[in-house]
């Protein structure tokens, strides 16, 4: 048995004030005895129009969060970091950025996931309308992490929306699939806890979905309510509080082992067409 940690931010436009509520969370987690921490999307800096600028500072953001990794012997999910490079390696282009997920041992970055899906829709809500593919570039490959208490696949937020993603990272071993999330408070109350079981549900996975909470500027609001499901799609934890907060629930590979054996989804799938 494993322990997985989920983190809920309220982040905003200072880096320095964002890692001081990073390594508090990591030391909370530490204490509880987690292996992994999830944070959420933009979590190190949520001020739009500052994407690029944010991205430049891409390397050296990395490399602090690869030095807390290790200080304090964790796995971390990097929630999401705008970065202007492609995996490999170059500069993505027309003044866009890519919204990048790092997975992090006490080693070093092991895996890096480009978010495939962008949120490009109209939503009731002080902003209105919201255009990802103004300011980043899509990634087009999908990714999955081994590490010592199971195989994570990486999602980013929107990501949620689409069920053949997680399934392909099920089908490429996945165990757990993470989604750092900055959820709309109209479409979060709607869609978000929802969203995490059916996803759970479809792919067998455990799902960590960490998730921004509160206002950030005058006009962006999002809905919190960090969660985490077990591999059948049944919640274990939910944060129910505005702010900063942390949960940690249990992973059992020999659970869900049991689980995919007794309803043998995979193998079930028939892909007919109509």
């Amino acid at each position: 048995m494993t322990l997985l940690s989920v983190a809920q931010m309220n982040s905003q436009n200072s880096i320095e004030d964002n890692f001081k509520q990073v390594e508090s969370l990591i030391q909370q987690s530490k204490a509880q005895g987690a292996s992994l921490i999830t944070f959420p999307e933009n979590f190190i800096c949520f001020a739009a129009g500052k994407q690029r600028e944010t991205a430049e500072q891409f390397e050296s953001i990395q490399k602090r969060l690869e030095q807390l990794a290790h200080q304090y012997q964790i796995w971390i999910i990097a929630g999401t970091l705008p970065c202007p490079f492609r995996p490999d390696g170059t500069i993505v282009p027309d003044g866009r950025v890519r919204t990048t997920s790092l997975c992090i041992s006490p080693e070093g970055t092991e895996a890096r996931y480009d978010k495939i899906h962008l949120f490009d829709v109209q939503v009731a809500d002080g902003v209105g309308g919201y255009q990802e593919s103004k300011f980043f570039e899509p990634g087009d490959e999908v990714v999955v992490a081994k590490t010592p208490f199971g195989n994570i696949g990486l999602m980013v937020c929107y990501d949620l929306r689409f069920p053949e993603l997680a399934l392909t990272l099920r089908q490429r071993d996945a165990n757990i699939l993470t989604a750092p999330a900055a959820f709309t408070y109209t479409t979060g109350q709607k869609h978000w806890q929802l969203l995490l079981q059916t996803r759970a549900m479809d792919s067998q996975c455990a799902v960590l979905g960490a998730a921004q909470q509160g206002w950030h500027g005058e006009k962006r609001q999002t809905w919190g309510h960090s969660g985490a499901t077990n591999s059948l799609g049944q919640l274990l934890a939910l944060v129910e509080h505005e702010g900063t907060h942390l949960i940690t629930v249990e992973f059992d590979l020999a659970e869900q082992h049991a689980i995919r054996e007794s309803m043998p989804l995979m193998q079930h799938r028939r892909l007919v067409q109509f």
